[in-house]
């Protein structure tokens, strides 16, 4: 069971406004090259993982998968998210060590 402290973090970055949620602006953000990291939720959409990873690893952005939508949703206190980008080094970096 993975602990949840990578939420509170999330919560955290939410509230420092260095996220963004959403399938569309997290890859506007990752073309931009100022997403530093990506979380997409497990039970994203076949289609939305494929765009999503494809978009990470042509632009060299980590992503990490995290349990579901609504976990990651809750995290930023939204209902449901598939997709949320990082757009803080510190954070980004907090948030892959938790996410090992």
């Amino acid at each position: 069971m993975m602990n949840d402290q990578w939420m509170s973090l999330l919560g955290l970055a939410n509230r420092a406004r260095k996220i963004i949620s959403g399938e569309e602006l997290a890859v506007k953000e990752i073309r931009s090259g100022r997403a530093k990291l990506v979380l997409l939720s497990k039970d994203a959409s076949a289609n939305t993982h494929k765009k999503i990873t494809d978009k990470c690893n042509s632009y060299k952005v980590p992503y990490k998968l995290v349990d579901d939508r609504y976990k990651l949703g809750q995290s930023i206190g939204k209902d449901a998210r598939v997709v949320v980008a990082l757009l803080d080094d510190g954070f980004a970096r907090k948030l892959l060590t938790l996410l090992d």
